[in-house]
């Protein structure tokens, strides 16, 4: 396909021959249409072009709609959103465009560039066609060199078609290739009995699909990709969490950091039992029409506790290896992300990063539990407010 888009660019880059005419008429609007003939080259620019008369020399127009409805003795250069010819041209034709039709018969070479083309009438000269979807009906005097990724051949081809589909190649019944056939495509062509190739076919199978070692590859690095995105997504929240709200993180390690051995057992067996236990009441709730409300509000209380569980899971890492190895009582933002960074790294290993997060989770979430009993029951002046 690359070299088809050189080629193109080559073709509409070269000039056109008469150019040097003395006569030369300019027409621009945004809807225009050419109703009187041009003694000479003719350029047009609008929204919607429609050429009605004759033109006795070269035809360049520029606009949304382009639509050539009279004879282009010269050659024709259009460049728009679509393009159709519906009037000979004895010249050549360069168009690039989004959809592309050819109506009627071109004497001279056909060089296009467009997601669709559609050929029904018959090109004398050369074709070159670089298109997601080419159809030709009409056949082809010169060399048909065609890119795209759905190719359909139709009519009589008096000289060779080289072909690259991504997709397919279609031959229609009854079409006719004096020359040779090459093509690549990922599968042989569909040929009818009725259509002819005198001269040689040459098939090249050419799958534009990555193979097995080039998708697992691909699959890997995906895997790969989505994990650093999702470690790096975790230590933003974690720094955010322990850089906005530290007297949460603070009191969250206290409670497993400055209590006894026993009372952290007991806040890590609360955090896992409403992890289970909450599930089961909910889906008891559900049951019954009075208790789907109840249920909804559980369910977002829920969500919202396995999220921050999670999250001070790492800040908790984080904040006790700070007091341990830099005997730091305030914990930063960057405790938060090098204690979830450590936390993801133990979860890579089997079994043991498992239950690590598990422990740790459930230590946060018993931990939040707590601060939030205490925060809304307890009247005690002495008990600590976060």
């Amino acid at each position: 396909m690359t070299r088809a888009l050189v080629l193109l660019v080559l073709v509409f880059s070269l000039p056109m021959a008469a150019l040097a005419a003395p006569e030369v008429s300019s027409y621009a609007g945004r809807s225009l249409v050419l109703a009187t003939s041009s003694p000479g080259n003719a350029y047009l620019g609008g929204a919607s072009v429609i050429i009605t008369a004759p033109i006795a020399g070269d035809l360049s127009a520029l606009g949304g709609t382009l639509t050539v409805a009279a004879p282009v003795t010269g050659d024709a250069l259009l460049l728009g959103g679509s393009a159709s010819i519906r009037a000979p041209v004895t010249g050549d034709v360069r168009i690039l465009a989004g959809t592309i039709v050819i109506e009627e018969p071109v004497a001279g070479d056909v060089a296009a560039l467009g997601l669709s083309f559609r050929e029904s009438a018959r090109v004398q000269g050369s074709v070159l066609v670089a298109a997601a979807n080419a159809t030709f009906s009409g056949g082809a005097g010169g060399p048909v060199t065609v890119y795209g990724n759905s190719v359909t051949l139709g009519g009589d081809f008096a000289s060779s078609v080289e072909v690259v589909a991504t997709d397919h190649l279609t031959l229609l019944p009854g079409t006719t290739i004096h020359g040779s056939l090459t093509y690549q495509a990922p599968l042989p062509a569909s040929i009818p009995d009725t259509a002819r190739v005198v001269g040689e076919t040459v098939y090249t199978q050419a799958s534009y699909l990555p193979g097995a070692d080039v998708s697992r590859t691909l699959a890997i690095a995906s895997i790969g990709i989505f994990l650093v995105v999702r470690i790096l997504a975790l230590l933003i929240l974690a720094g955010l969490l322990a850089g906005l709200f530290p007297r949460l993180a603070d009191t969250v390690i206290d409670e497993g950091y400055e209590r006894s051995v026993r009372h952290t057992l007991l806040t890590t067996l609360l955090g896992f039992a409403a992890f289970v236990a909450t599930p089961i009441l909910i889906l008891l709730l559900a049951i019954t029409f009075i208790g789907l409300a109840v249920a909804t509000i559980l369910f977002i209380a829920y969500t919202l506790l396995v999220f921050l569980a999670l999250m001070y899971a790492g800040i908790t890492l984080g904040g006790a290896l700070a007091r341990r190895f830099f005997e730091r009582d305030g914990i930063l933002w960057r405790d938060g992300v090098l204690g979830t960074l450590a936390l993801s790294l133990i979860t890579l290993v089997p079994v043991v990063g498992l239950l690590t997060v598990l422990a740790l989770a459930s230590f946060a979430a018993g931990a939040l539990l707590q601060i939030c009993f205490r925060f809304a029951f307890t009247r005690d002046e002495d008990t600590e407010m976060v």
